[in-house]
């Protein structure tokens, strides 16, 4: 499980956070909710994919590396653009691998990645249930078997989203400020 328990007090004062996992676990809920709760802005990276990512996807066609990279870089860019224009940020992306990680965590700011643990059956039931996303349930298995959790030197954590919304917020909430993070932002 990944765990950082501080900042570097050489690090920007700046905090961009990636709500990240699998397509289906909640992360454009917990995103806008968390963002709303600490008042500053919120993307979400699905925003981001160009058209014929989107398509292929809904196709079933699970994206390579190379249909990800433009997309990770504009992501990264966002990130830089709210970071010079003072602002903190919260934004959803799967984040799958550590390697797409590595890119977003070149933004400028602290990049603080937290991943939602959600079983396989409720993910499955949740895309099920959706309406107008272009994600198929019959992705889900090839999101899980890419996935690679939040390593121990990564800046982040993972958390249960089978709670309650505002249980998970509580939760992402204290151990971002455990973190020292977002002390001197955070909107109640």
């Amino acid at each position: 499980m990944g765990t950082h328990n501080g900042l570097n007090s050489a690090q920007q004062e700046l905090f961009h956070i990636i709500i990240m996992g699998v397509s289906g676990c909640g992360k454009t809920t917990v995103a806008e909710a968390l963002a709303a709760r600490m008042g500053v802005g919120v993307a979400d990276a699905d925003s981001f994919h160009l058209k014929s990512n989107k398509d292929k996807m809904a196709a079933g066609i699970a994206l390579n590396d190379h249909d990800r990279l433009p997309w990770l870089k504009q992501l990264r860019d966002w990130m830089g653009r709210e970071d010079v224009a003072g602002n903190h940020s919260v934004m959803s992306c799967s984040a799958l691998k550590r390697s797409y990680r590595d890119i977003l965590r070149d933004a400028l700011g602290n990049v603080v990645h937290i991943q939602l643990d959600v079983d396989r059956d409720t993910t499955l039931e949740r895309m099920t249930n959706r309406k107008g996303h272009f994600m198929p349930p019959s992705l889900l298995d090839s999101q899980l078997e890419t996935l690679e959790p939040l390593g121990d030197d990564e800046l982040g954590f993972i958390v249960d989203n089978t709670r309650p919304l505002d249980e998970v917020l509580d939760v992402i909430q204290e151990k971002l400020e455990d973190m020292g993070a977002l002390a001197t932002i955070w909107l109640n």
